[in-house]
């Protein structure tokens, strides 16, 4: 079963040069947190703060590329995890057919914001590596050491603060 998603945030760790993407689950109060590089980061940042670039990222390319070749991108999915590995595939619709391309989740999303392209997570996945505020940091802990292959998601996790929007406005 396919669960959909938003972009939550994009997010930076102080301790590593990597990103994080949380990706939110519709309508619920579960989130999905995936590691990913600073240039794929700034992809999704860029296009989610509406900045305009002076010339076409590598997702921008593809965008038009697909548009030109006829082609759409219905959507996109965050389909497994395995080894601290997420995997995805971008769908995409040509003239009735449908085509699923592999992709990393990091592009997958990039090319999804600049399409509006649904992004979706396999209940598997979110099974798995899904967290969410109610649950007790104590029990995230937890779970994941009772989890083998989510290391990753440990230091993450002791970082990581759900509630930075709810302060800010307060």
């Amino acid at each position: 079963m396919l669960l959909e998603v938003c972009v939550e945030s994009v997010r930076m760790s102080l301790m590593s040069p990597h990103r994080v993407v949380v990706l939110k689950e519709v309508d619920e109060e579960r989130y999905l947190p995936i590691w990913i590089g600073p240039y794929e980061a700034d992809a999704i940042a860029i296009e989610l703060q509406g900045v305009e670039t002076p010339r076409p990222l590598s997702h921008d390319l593809l965008k038009q590329a697909i548009l030109a070749l006829g082609g759409r991108v219905s959507h996109v999915v965050v389909r497994a995890l395995r080894d601290d590995t997420f995997y995805a595939s971008v769908v995409l619709d040509q003239g009735g057919q449908e085509l699923e391309l592999d992709a990393r989740p990091s592009d997958s999303i990039a090319l999804a914001v600049r399409t509006k392209a649904k992004i979706f997570v396999d209940s598997a996945v979110m099974a798995q590596a899904g967290i969410t505020k109610e649950e007790d940091v104590r029990e995230q802990r937890q779970r994941l050491r009772d989890t083998e292959g989510l290391e990753v998601f440990r230091e993450f996790l002791e970082e990581l603060n759900l509630d930075t929007e709810e302060e800010e406005e307060e």
